[in-house]
């Protein structure tokens, strides 16, 4: 379809919402609620444009909230949403974290440190399949937090897969599926402090006086969606057969092209200004160092915040896993990038690879490679806040009935939490919202079966990954395109197959089955896997 055909078809559909659209006491809390991310998802899905889509989502979101007025609503989104998301301390943390990495990788580029890792990587990666273990291997490693996770394996492996011509699609879902369903299950990350906070928080309403880390303990065995979803990236990777809209990428990228015809990839990282000097010496510790140093920077910085944290609260003995829960994951990504840019352009200046000018141009280059993504980003958090004001959540959870057999709750509460995750984009917010309700309604049922309330739980976050793994305005598959210089849309539509099938079996052989016939969740995990392994053998296809 011709690009202006799409914008004028793009712009009516627009106008004609816009002015059908309800007040705002009709809006929230109610299906009008829905409609602003269905937008967004219907618009990405048909137009292949997130950046339009999330704008058009945003407006008619705020257009709702103003009353019904495309003028005013045109007015909010920029002087209340998107400067909302802008002024967010978390937010902007989230952008000069991104920003500063990205300068980082531009001066390893600029200083032949990408070069050297590839060929120091050479014999590890000798086949695209090795090439998927190893970049698989780095995910699972890497799982102390989900955002430092996706910006080291993307932006380390993306040189070595495309050595291999392995498409920037497939590294994508690599990345993408070793970053949160690992930190969520991980004991020492910077999601347990937040996970066992709700869950400490509902328990204490509820007056019960169970363990909140005990509780997340126990709810591990039913972490199906998690457990399933790395055994798929893993067997998908070792066996290199592929499916669907991914089979057609690596066909493609085996020709040579690792990007879709038209794509758009969040982050440029071919750039000639990028390309080393004639006679450089490409040494792979030129990358290491400096990736390294991020990597104990975080380790550290999460101890130390998370340590000064609980004694300033009046806490001294306290275990690794509350202390790392306790930090600030925020701040201390902030400390990594910057000792990691740093040690990068004092790499290159110390060696005589660069000048001092030629790194800080270097630095430049790489923040304007981030522009697209702080763009998409921005917007997506600025739908976040829209679907927070007409209270999109609160009515999807709504869904779950008062009525309901308590053996059915953890497959509800997976069904409920992936469509409020997909829906908002937050994986966080979703675990927010629910575990308040899901919990109470899970204690009442223990009386008959104590592992309902651990499969609750663990539904609560398998639900709010799976949905945040899925949806096109979630930050971190937003990241995990950038990190991986690859089509938004593209990187979406290909990873969503391979989602659905951890999920249904997920729900199938984890939740229903649980719910059926009580039998332990490590059988049930045994079983889920077998299937995931028998399934990609019939229906997947090898290309090497």
């Amino acid at each position: 379809m011709p690009h202006w055909l799409k914008s004028v078809l793009i712009m009516l559909a627009t106008l004609g919402i816009l002015f059908l659209l309800p007040g705002t006491d009709s809006a929230v809390n109610s299906w009008w609620s829905l409609l602003p991310p269905l937008v967004a998802i219907a618009l990405v899905l048909a137009f292949h444009d997130v950046l339009v889509a999330l704008l058009t989502a945003v407006w008619v979101g705020a257009t709702m909230i103003a009353g019904g007025s495309p003028l005013a609503g045109f007015l909010r989104l920029i002087d209340t949403y998107v400067r909302e998301a802008l002024i967010d301390s978390d937010h902007m943390s989230i952008i000069v974290f991104s920003m500063l990495l990205g300068g980082m990788v531009a001066v390893i580029s600029k200083s032949g440190g990408t070069v050297g890792v590839v060929r120091a990587l050479e014999p590890l990666a000798t086949t695209p399949r090795r090439t998927q273990v190893v970049t698989w291997a780095m995910g699972v490693l890497i799982f102390f937090d989900d955002y430092s996770n996706t910006l080291i394996v993307g932006n380390t492996m993306r040189p070595v897969t495309d050595r291999h011509r392995i498409s920037r699609e497939k590294l994508a879902f690599l990345v993408d599926s070793t970053a949160a369903p690992v930190a969520c299950v991980a004991l020492v990350s910077t999601w347990i402090g937040y996970e066992v906070s709700l869950i400490g928080d509902a328990l204490a309403k509820s007056g019960s006086d169970l363990n909140p880390f005990s509780i997340f303990i126990a709810s591990l065995p039913y972490s199906f969606y998690p457990a399933f979803a790395l055994t798929a990236t893993f067997v998908i990777a070792v066996s290199g057969r592929d499916w669907g809209p991914m089979l057609l990428a690596e066909r493609r990228a085996r020709e040579g092209e690792l990007l879709a015809a038209g794509a758009q990839p969040l982050a440029d990282f071919e750039s000639s200004d990028l390309v080393p000097e004639e006679g450089v010496p490409c040494r792979w510790f030129n990358a290491v160092v400096p990736i390294t140093l991020v990597i104990a920077s975080t380790l550290i910085g999460l101890y130390y915040t998370g340590r000064q944290g609980l004694v300033e609260a009046g806490e001294t003995s306290v275990s690794l896993s509350r202390i790392i829960g306790a930090s600030d994951p925020f701040t201390v990504l902030l400390w990594a990038s910057f000792i990691g840019l740093a040690a990068a352009v004092v790499l290159a200046v110390a060696q005589n690879i660069l000048t001092v000018r030629s790194s800080l141009e270097a630095t430049v280059t790489g923040f304007k490679s981030m522009f697209m993504a702080f763009v998409v980003l921005t917007l997506a958090w600025s739908l976040g806040q829209v679907c927070t004001d007409l209270e999109t959540a609160a009515f999807l959870k709504s869904a779950v009935g008062p009525n309901m057999p308590p053996s059915l709750l953890p497959a509800v509460i997976f069904l409920v939490a992936a469509a409020v995750s997909f829906a908002t984009g937050t994986s966080w917010g979703t675990m927010a919202i629910l575990t308040p309700l899901a919990v109470p309604l899970a204690l009442v049922s223990t009386t008959d079966d104590p592992g309902i309330l651990a499969a609750s739980v663990a539904a609560i976050l398998g639900g709010a990954v799976f949905g945040d793994h899925c949806s096109p305005i979630s930050d971190t598959t937003i990241l995990s395109s950038m990190a991986s210089g690859c089509d938004h849309v593209d990187h979406v539509r290909t990873q969503l197959p391979y989602a659905l099938l951890a999920a249904t079996v997920a729900i199938l052989v984890g939740y229903l089955a649980y719910a059926a016939t009580g039998v332990p969740a490590w059988i049930l995990l045994v079983v889920g896997a077998a299937i995931i392994v028998v399934w990609i053998r019939l229906i997947g296809r090898t290309l090497d």
